[in-house]
C-alpha cells in the first residue's frame, strides 16, 4: 500500500555552515569593524549579540540570506525578543523542527476534510499518509502545499 511521511526538518549541518558564513561576513564588513557582533549556534538556537538593535537587524538579514542560499527554509526560524543588557543587545533565533501535536492534528483534519480515500496517522513528530492509489497521495501533497500551516513541510519516505 503506497504511503509517505509529512515532516518538517532542517539540515542542521547546512544551518551551521550558514551561521559560520554569516559570522565571517560580519567580521569582514566595514560597518562592523571594532564592534562586538557575534553569532553563537547551540543545538537549534542561534544567539545574536551586538551593541545595538539596528546591528542585530543587519545581522539577522545577513543570516537569513546565508540560510536561504544553503537551502534552509526561513519559515522555520522563530525570532525571540530583543533583550538589552547593559551595552549589548541579544536575540535568540530558534530553528524549529518536527511537527508538534496541534499542527499534526490540523494536518490530519485538513486531509480528512478533503474526503480523499487516504488515511492519515500521527506518528511522533511526523504524519504518515497511506492510500490505495498513488494519485490520491499526490493529491494530498498538492492539498498540503496549498495550505499554510506556518511551518515548512517536506514529504519524504514515499513508498509504492
Amino acid at each position: 500500500m503506497p504511503s509517505f511521511d509529512v515532516v518538517s526538518e532542517i539540515d542542521m549541518h547546512e544551518a551551521a555552515n550558514a551561521v559560520d558564513q554569516a559570522s565571517r561576513e560580519v567580521g569582514n564588513r566595514f560597518d562592523f569593524k571594532g564592534v562586538t557582533a557575534e553569532f553563537e549556534l547551540s543545538d537549534s538556537t542561534v544567539k545574536l549579540t551586538s551593541e545595538s538593535e539596528f546591528q542585530l537587524q543587519q545581522m539577522r538579514d545577513i543570516l537569513y540570506g546565508k540560510l536561504s542560499k544553503r537551502g534552509v527554509d526561513i519559515g522555520c526560524v522563530e525570532e525571540g525578543k530583543v533583550e538589552q543588557a547593559g551595552k549589548l543587545a541579544h536575540q535568540a533565533l530558534t530553528l524549529r523542527q518536527g511537527i508538534d501535536s496541534d499542527l499534526a492534528r490540523k494536518i490530519v483534519k485538513r486531509i480528512k476534510d478533503a474526503k480523499l480515500k487516504v488515511q492519515a496517522a500521527i506518528q511522533g513528530d511526523k504524519v504518515r499518509v497511506t492510500g490505495k492509489k498513488r494519485d490520491d497521495l499526490q493529491s494530498v501533497i498538492a492539498l498540503l502545499r496549498d495550505a499554510d500551516f506556518g511551518l515548512p513541510l517536506q514529504y519524504n519516505n514515499f513508498r509504492d
